[in-house]
C-alpha cells in the first residue's frame, strides 16, 4: 500500500492543499493519504492569536471531505510533545505500517531546504519524497539540481509531482481576508464554517437568522466528513418534498441542514447538553445514544442559531417521529429516510409512495423501522409505535 504523508501548519488549510493533495494522490497512485497539522512546529513560529493544534486538526478533519475515503486526518503531532519533526513522525508512522510505501509530500519551498531539515537522512531512509511543483520559471532547473544533491547525499527517491490545478494561494493571504470579512471562496466548505462557528482569525459573524445558503457551511462543520452527503441529499430532499406538499421550503431547508448537527457526539457528551439544556428523557433515551441527537440537535439549533419552533420541532422528532406530526415535521422525517444516498432493500418504493401521498409513505416509514427494530430484538420508542397508530387512527394505510 502506497501512503501519502501531507504535512504542515494548516493555518488554515486551504483549497491550495487541497489541489496539490489530489494532484499527488493521483501521480503517486496513493492508496492513503494522511494529512498531519503540526503540533508545534520547528521551523516556523505561530502568528499570535492563531487557533489551537486541535482546532486547526478539526478544520484538517474536515477538509479530508474534499479528498475522498481514501483521505484522513491524523493527531500524531498535535498530541505528541516537543517539537513537530518530521523525522520523528515518519518513524512512528514506519512502525505502524512496517511493510507500506511511504510518501513524504511537500511544497516547493520545502522541498528545496529538505537538506537542511532535523535529521534529513532519516526521512530520507524510511519514505520517498514528492515534492509540489508549481512550473513556475526557473523552478524546474531548481527541482533538479536538488533532486540530483538528495539522491547523491542521502540515496533518496524523489518524484515531482505537478499540480495542473495549482492555486498560488498562502494561508496569510487566507487569514488576511478573513479578518476582512472575506476567504470564502479560498477554502473548503466545511472549513469556512468552522472558522465562523469558532470566530477564528478575527471572524465574528452572528449565526442567528442566517440564509440556508449562509449557513450550510456552518452546518457542514458539525458533521464528520462521512455524514456530509447525507446532511446535503436530505436538505435536497426535503426541498423537493416541500415544494410537492406545500411546507415552507427555507425552513425545510434550515431543519434538514441541521438535523444531524450533535450526531457526531458519543454518549457523554450526549449527557452534557442534555443537563445544560434541561432535557428530560425516559428510560430508553438514557441508554442509547442513537435517540439522544435529535433532542440535542434541536437544542442547539434554536440556542446557537435561533431557529424557529417549527423547526425545532421537526429537528427534535425526525428520529422517533411522533402522534399528529406537523407538515415540516414529515417532512424532515421522511427526507432524511429516502434522501439520494439512502440504499436499502425497498428504498424505491418508500420514495414512490412517498411522492405519491405524505402520509402513506410516512406510515410505510415507521412500519418498517418498528419491524426491523423488533427482527433485531431491540426496544422501539413508544413515540415510534404512536405515529404509526396516530396514522391507523386517522385511517392512512400502507
Amino acid at each position: 500500500m502506497r501512503i501519502g504523508i501531507y504535512g504542515g501548519t494548516f493555518n488554515p488549510i486551504h483549497n491550495g492543499h487541497i489541489t496539490a493533495a489530489r494532484a499527488a494522490a493521483a501521480q503517486l497512485k496513493l492508496d492513503r493519504l494522511l494529512l498531519i497539522p503540526d503540533g508545534d512546529p520547528p521551523h516556523k513560529t505561530m502568528p499570535e492569536g492563531s487557533p489551537a493544534p486541535q482546532q486547526r486538526l478539526e478544520m484538517v478533519t474536515l477538509a479530508t471531505a474534499e479528498l475522498g475515503p481514501s483521505a484522513s486526518a491524523s493527531d500524531m503531532e498535535v498530541y505528541r510533545t516537543g517539537k513537530s519533526y518530521t523525522s520523528d513522525t515518519l518513524r512512528e508512522l514506519h512502525a505502524q505500517y512496517p511493510h507500506d510505501e511511504l510518501w513524504l509530500l511537500m511544497g516547493s519551498d520545502m522541498f528545496l531546504s529538505l537538506h537542511t531539515w532535523h535529521e534529513p537522512e532519516v526521512i530520507l531512509s524510511l519514505a520517498s519524497v514528492g515534492a509540489f511543483s508549481r512550473l513556475a520559471n526557473g523552478e524546474a532547473e531548481a527541482f533538479a539540481a536538488q533532486k540530483e544533491r538528495l539522491e547523491r547525499q542521502f540515496a533518496a527517491h524523489v518524484e515531482t509531482v505537478i499540480n495542473r490545478e495549482v492555486i498560488e494561494l498562502s494561508s496569510t493571504e487566507v487569514r488576511e481576508a478573513l479578518r476582512d470579512g472575506g476567504g470564502e471562496a479560498y477554502l473548503p466548505e466545511a472549513v469556512y464554517g468552522c472558522i465562523l462557528r469558532e470566530q477564528l482569525y478575527g471572524t465574528h459573524r452572528d449565526l442567528k437568522d442566517l440564509t440556508p445558503e449562509e449557513l450550510r457551511p456552518v452546518a457542514l462543520s458539525y458533521l464528520k466528513p462521512k455524514r456530509m452527503p447525507h446532511v446535503l441529499g436530505t436538505e435536497a430532499e426535503a426541498v423537493r418534498l416541500a415544494e410537492r406538499y406545500g411546507a415552507d421550503v427555507t425552513a425545510a431547508r434550515i431543519a434538514a441542514l441541521l438535523h444531524d448537527c450533535t450526531k457526531k457526539l458519543e454518549m457523554e457528551e450526549q449527557l452534557a447538553l442534555c443537563r445544560q439544556y434541561g432535557i428530560k428523557l425516559d428510560r430508553l433515551e438514557q441508554g442509547a445514544v442513537k435517540l439522544l441527537h435529535s433532542k440535542t440537535g434541536a437544542a442547539v439549533a434554536r440556542d446557537v442559531f435561533g431557529v424557529s419552533d417549527e423547526v425545532y420541532e421537526a429537528i427534535r422528532w425526525h428520529t422517533t417521529g411522533k402522534a399528529n406530526m406537523s407538515l415540516l415535521e414529515k417532512v424532515i422525517y421522511m427526507a432524511d429516510y429516502i434522501e439520494p444516498n439512502r440504499d436499502f432493500d425497498g428504498v424505491e418504493e418508500l420514495r414512490r409512495r412517498t411522492y405519491e401521498d405524505l402520509d402513506r409513505g410516512l406510515l410505510l416509514g415507521l412500519t418498517e423501522t418498528i419491524r426491523e427494530m423488533e427482527q433485531r430484538g431491540l426496544p422501539v420508542h413508544k413515540n415510534t409505535l404512536e405515529a404509526r397508530d396516530d396514522l391507523w387512527k386517522r385511517g392512512v394505510t400502507v
